[in-house]
């Protein structure tokens, strides 16, 4: 297809004609497919059915020979540290495995350091003039419901194909206020980018002007490919430890999307001062984790390579749903000059950049249309998106036939809205 753009206005009346034809047809299709949020599918969570096998008759202790029923062990099993330590990049002893939910973890941890701080803080963060966090964009919605839900100003960062714009963060980062930033380091929500070495050296090395400053590296899919390359990251806590900040970096992760993912096991790793802030605070709020879940997980995928070879088997099925999007964008709207989209290597999501001013309009034809997406702005602080122009498209929960169906009324809707915002002009 040629640029829309440069299409006469009779020849753009023709195609919007054509385009308007295809987009009644798919409707008149009567679906309902959801496109919004990037769940693991039924046979996703299949994969993970061995869980529920353990712990047997009375194979419920520890290797140490604990009794993992009752109370304690606030840190986690060592050999559930040690299992999962490759995967956050950390020694065991700087782990803690805690219940499912790696967002409760970064939730508790903002709330902590507003009432309490964190190691290296003057005063708790909520006596600080308007603290602040930087937000790589687009990113995910999540992190920002947390930053809105206690008053915690988000301030935009772009990103650039290998992570954040360094330039535009060590500036914003001078500012006393800012008291942390938000970073999904590998696969990035939606983004899929990867962040390069030279970004993790310099966010570890960067001036702050809180001496509190803390990344929130929350590396949710850390095993999570796509395709047969394995891409690795940068090391945050010993990059941290080099540039003599070491208490900088909260590092975080989960097995949500790995085994089942409302009962999986989620972490929390960091430097030693850090994790004894964590467990000082923990012990307030609980006696211990769900320690039968910890040996489940370590029953059952037994080491790293058990770890690595249970993934291989989630690619296989969710590689194909990422290729019927791409198939569709491309054969849809190569060319015209409407959108621009990822290609990811790994992760759960597909960014599209479509036309200035029409991300909204997408969603709400797409909508009519009987395809549930994401609302658009949701990967902007505050659901804004300056532009209204990013789409976060999550094809891994809906079955494979309709991931096609969904993708291609998407991409008529690209580029329907695209041509009549241009003939609108």
């Amino acid at each position: 297809m040629s640029p829309i753009a440069d299409l006469s206005r009779d020849d753009l009346e023709a195609l919007r004609l054509k385009v308007r034809g295809d987009y009644e047809a798919f409707r008149a299709r009567g679906l309902k497919l959801d496109m919004t949020r990037g769940k693991p599918a039924p046979e996703q969570l299949d994969l993970s059915n061995g869980l529920l096998a353990f712990p047997g008759n009375r194979d419920y202790f520890t290797e140490a020979g604990e009794d993992a029923r009752n109370y304690g062990g606030l840190q986690g099993l060592p050999e559930a540290r040690a299992l999962f330590s490759s995967m956050l990049g950390a020694p065991a002893d700087r782990i803690v495995v805690a219940d499912n939910s790696s967002l409760a973890i970064m939730h508790d941890c903002i709330v902590w350091a507003l009432l309490k701080g964190v190691p290296g803080s003057a005063a708790p963060w909520s006596q600080t003039s308007s603290p602040a966090f930087l937000c790589p964009v687009p990113g995910y919605d999540r992190h920002f419901a947390i930053c809105e839900e206690f008053g915690i100003r988000m301030i935009p960062a772009p990103m650039t194909g290998q992570g954040p714009d360094m330039d535009a963060v060590e500036a914003l980062a001078a500012d006393p206020a800012v008291k942390g930033m938000w970073c999904v380091p590998k696969y990035s929500n939606p983004s899929g980018e990867v962040y390069s070495d030279a970004v993790a050296q310099r966010l570890a090395a960067m001036k702050t002007g809180a001496p509190d400053f803390r990344l929130f590296w929350d590396n949710a899919y850390a095993v999570h490919r796509l395709t047969e390359r394995r891409r690795e990251i940068a090391d945050i806590l010993a990059l941290c430890d080099e540039a003599g900040h070491p208490d900088r970096a909260f590092v975080f992760a989960s097995t949500s999307k790995v085994t089942i993912a409302g009962g999986g096991l989620a972490f929390f790793a960091s430097s030693p001062a850090n994790v004894r802030w964590y467990l000082a605070r923990a012990s307030k709020r609980t006696i211990g984790p769900d320690k039968l879940n910890q040996i489940r997980h370590v029953r059952f995928l037994k080491d790293e390579a058990g770890l690595l070879r249970h993934m291989d088997a989630h690619r296989v099925l969710l590689a194909p749903k990422f290729d019927a999007v791409v198939n569709a964008l491309e054969a849809r709207l190569a060319g015209a000059g409407v959108a621009q989209w990822t290609h990811p290597e790994g992760g759960y999501f597909i960014s599209v950049d479509v036309a200035d001013g029409t991300a909204k309009q997408v969603v709400a034809l797409a909508q009519a249309a009987g395809v549930a997406l994401t609302p658009a702005g949701a990967t902007w602080p505050h659901g804004r998106d300056p532009h209204d122009r990013n789409l976060r498209l999550a094809p891994t929960f809906p079955p494979l036939r309709d991931v096609r169906d969904a993708a291609e009324g998407i991409a008529i809707c690209i580029l329907l809205a695209a041509i009549e915002k241009l003939r609108a002009a």
